[in-house]
């Protein structure tokens, strides 16, 4: 039997790319102004909307330049001696996986270029498994690698208890890695993640998520979409000022001390009298931007499993919204006002609450109002928009897909942004709404998306959704 395969990308950095993007911004632009035009709208009217859409692309155009403007760091080689010999500890939470998933995320440990120094699987009182199997096999095969390794078994209290646990069982860590219990690394994560530790204002350092299971199913496809541009849009133009907001909980790094001195406010954070059981990534993510710089490395990549079904996708999508929301507050609350974080977390903002009212505007206030229907060629501006950004999509090359398969969920983006303008918004606004509700609310069943096993795999055609063979135990 063959071996598994070894899933690996890269991000293509190209001014063609920035060229075309920037291109594509100014034909919706020019959308935007026809169709102001032809609705023939009053001076008044027709003035408010030039003044919205001017506001709109500016911020577009500066966000555009700012993520082109992020680099991969590359340290000199006396900086990377110094990497060289701090003790990475990868903190590995699990609850109700899938044991194929969490194998493949271990198997991926031990094929880093940069190998951890100790990995802490932390089995959050699981009903589904006990992981006999899979923890026999990894406790024989870190040993033979060198990598020290805990497995250690709770009663279930949460992935942050989870993470503590590992923290605990680590205190000679310069360096703590959180993964999640899908992740799977590319041979070279550990490495590059742990480049822009070089510079002392660093504190935390994002990595770039792909979907494992991208061509399940149209919902795979334009959530990895979807996903991905806002990784290298969003948060590379954060990256870009030191600025990341909310690293991924696949693969995220930090200082050792902003885990270690936060570790009693992590556990025990409240909202409205509740715990919160959700975003755990950006509130370490916030510790880190209280001491420096969080940054986002382009060449340091993971893939995970994506929710498969639209139950769980909204599940998922719930939560980080309702976290979203609690973690704004905190923002307000604890980011200096003379930071960039500071001021980049309330552009966010204001340019969702102004795409609504746009919305809201075109939709109601204009036809029920003023009689005025919005014309066909509106449509196109976010449209125009969504393809400009996801041209950064095509930029990522991965080993177990053609470009040409990448060009057709590219051509998906129009689906993404009607989503993200419709049921995406209604859901985030609905998210504020019950921010309350601060239950994790997956996985509570088992796991929720299964790896193939070999036999499958060998039945799938290569063009379908990538399935990973593992060696048996």
């Amino acid at each position: 039997m063959s071996g598994p395969r070894v899933l690996s990308a890269r991000v293509h950095r190209s001014g063609m790319v920035f060229a075309a993007a920037v291109t594509v911004l100014g034909g919706a632009a020019w959308a935007a102004h026809h169709a102001v035009q032809a609705a023939h709208y009053g001076s008044e009217n027709g003035s408010r909307l030039a003044a919205v859409w001017s506001v709109t692309f500016g911020l577009l155009l500066t966000q555009t330049v700012m993520y082109h403007a992020e680099r991969t760091r590359r340290p000199a080689a006396r900086f990377r001696r110094g990497l060289n010999a701090l003790h990475v500890a990868v903190l590995l939470p699990v609850y109700n996986e899938d044991p194929g998933y969490l194998r493949l995320g271990l198997e991926s440990l031990l094929a880093q270029t940069r190998r951890p120094g100790s990995v802490h699987v932390v089995d959050d009182g699981s009903t589904s498994s006990d992981y006999a199997p899979v923890r026999a096999w990894w406790t024989q095969a870190a040993a033979a690698a060198g990598v020290t390794t805990t497995w250690l078994r709770q009663p279930n209290a949460g992935k942050r208890h989870a993470q503590a646990a590992g923290v605990l069982a680590s205190p000679q860590a310069d360096v703590y890695v959180t993964v999640d219990s899908d992740s799977c690394l590319a041979p070279d994560a550990l490495e590059e993640l742990l480049l822009p530790f070089a510079k002392p204002r660093v504190q935390s350092v994002a990595g770039i998520v792909l979907a494992t299971n991208h061509r399940t199913n149209l919902l795979t496809r334009v959530t990895d979409l979807w996903f991905t541009v806002g990784q290298l849009t969003d948060r590379s133009a954060l990256s870009a000022m030191g600025a990341v907001l909310v690293n991924s909980g696949p693969l995220a790094a930090y200082r050792a001390a902003v885990v270690r001195d936060n570790l009693d406010s992590y556990l025990n954070e409240t909202f409205l009298g509740r715990p919160v059981m959700f975003s755990d990534d950006s509130l370490l993510t916030l510790y880190a931007l209280l001491r420096g710089r969080t940054v986002q490395q382009p060449s340091a990549v993971v893939f995970t499993a994506l929710p498969e079904k639209p139950s769980h996708f909204t599940r998922m999508y719930m939560r980080w919204m309702r976290g979203s929301t609690i973690r704004s507050l905190w923002r307000l609350r604890y980011l200096p006002v003379t930071g960039w974080a500071y001021w980049a977390h309330l552009v966010r903002w204001f340019t969702v609450a102004l795409s609504t009212c746009v919305l809201a505007w075109l939709l109601l206030v204009e036809p029920l109002t003023y009689g005025q229907r919005p014309p066909a060629s509106f449509l196109l501006v976010p449209v125009l928009i969504g393809q400009a950004q996801a041209l950064r999509y095509l930029g990522v090359i991965r080993s177990d897909e053609r470009m040409r398969q990448r060009a057709v969920t590219w051509l998906l983006m129009p689906l993404a942004v009607v989503a993200s303008w419709t049921v995406l918004r209604a859901m985030r606004w609905w998210g504020m709404a019950t921010c309350a509700r601060t239950g994790w609310g997956t996985r509570q069943n088992g796991a929720e998306v299964s790896l193939a096993s070999p036999a499958q795999d060998r039945a799938v055609d290569s063009e379908t959704t990538l399935q990973l063979a593992l060696p048996a135990p």
